[in-house]
């Protein structure tokens, strides 16, 4: 017969069993804690004695971008170029007509010749018939007066001996005045005849004409874009509309990207006591795997949207991000904007 213990209830083999299960936890938990240390000790060891390399500053490159646009509304009649062409200052882009800029120009021309025939009009002064007729009634009127004249004068001497009346000698004297007036009209009929229109009416036929002239200046401007040049040596990036269709005034036709390539960083405000306006940079482009030099020709501040806001557990402060241009000294083959570039610090 087994012997029982009266004092528990749970068998004596039972009660070894879980002693030897506790055991083991305590092992597996004192191990766990063990490694925990040394991770933690570890860790610990590696944040104080391992440096902190410098950041890794990114950029990338860029170039100008022109939009070719003009004044002229029309159509687009030809385009001389294709995406990705590259052209020089002066090159013909692309040709728009306007029917209705011709149309207006006609009209114009047609007002400066109707200007310029009514300026010479007034320019010629009055015709050589009309200025004869006034010479002979002036000559006429002179004729007289030298008529009546002569009988006042007979007049007046015949009523000094008595054999006129002085009614009589009245009479001739006011018939001399009376021509002599008319020969005064009929000279200044004359000499307004000989010396034409007055200087006002001059003044505005010359006016008149170069109202005219200005309306055909400003549609042969128009005019003047209906060939678009390049304003500057580059590439063709883009043609917006296609051959046969309109165009409004100023609506881009394509763009230009110019052969000024140069390469941007936006950079904290810590990283900025050895860059100045100046500043020769090194910069390595990890697509054509080239490393050169860059000068920097423009630095500034991009507001406190782009600030790098620091934490209070580290006691640091915000810094402000600040934008860097900065052109290679030396022409890069193959450079596309949009390309990364890394600063060599």
């Amino acid at each position: 017969m087994d012997t029982i213990d009266k004092n528990s209830t749970v068998p004596a083999d039972s009660r070894a069993t879980n002693d030897e299960v506790s055991a083991k936890d305590r092992m597996l938990i004192l191990t766990i804690v063990i490694v925990l240390c040394i991770v933690a000790a570890l860790a610990i060891i590696g944040f104080l004695c391992i440096k902190q390399g410098p950041d890794t500053v990114q950029g990338q490159a860029d170039a100008t971008e022109i939009r070719i646009s003009g004044k002229l509304p029309g159509r687009v009649v030809n385009l001389m170029v294709e995406e990705g062409d590259h052209v020089k200052a002066g090159d013909t882009l692309v040709r728009i007509h306007s029917t209705l800029v011709d149309a207006r120009l006609g009209q114009a021309e047609a007002m400066e010749n109707a200007a310029n025939a009514a300026n010479a009009k007034v320019d010629a002064g009055t015709r050589k018939q009309i200025i004869s007729a006034a010479y002979d009634l002036w000559q006429q009127a002179k004729a007289a007066a030298e008529i009546t004249r002569k009988t006042y004068t007979r007049m007046q001497n015949l009523f000094e001996k008595g054999v006129v009346s002085e009614q009589k000698r009245d009479e001739a004297k006011a018939a001399y005045d009376a021509a002599v007036a008319g020969e005064h009209a009929a000279q200044s009929q004359y000499e307004l005849a000989k010396s034409g229109a007055q200087k006002e009416d001059k003044e505005a036929a010359l006016a008149m004409v170069n109202v005219a002239k200005g309306s055909v200046n400003e549609v042969n401007a128009l005019l003047e874009d209906q060939f678009l040049v390049a304003p500057c040596d580059g590439e063709i990036t883009e043609i917006y509309p296609h051959v046969s269709e309109l165009v409004a005034t100023g609506a881009p036709i394509m763009s230009l990207q110019k052969d000024d390539h140069w390469v941007v960083f936006n950079v904290r405000e810590t990283l900025l006591k050895d860059i100045k306006l100046g500043s020769v940079l090194k910069i390595k482009i990890p697509a054509l795997d080239i490393e050169t030099e860059a000068k920097v020709f423009y630095i500034k501040d991009l507001g406190t949207y782009a600030n790098w806001q620091a934490t209070k557990s580290t006691g640091d402060f915000d810094a402000r991000t600040f934008q860097i241009k900065a052109r290679p000294e030396k022409k890069i083959d193959n450079l596309r904007p949009g390309m990364s570039v890394i600063l060599v610090q």
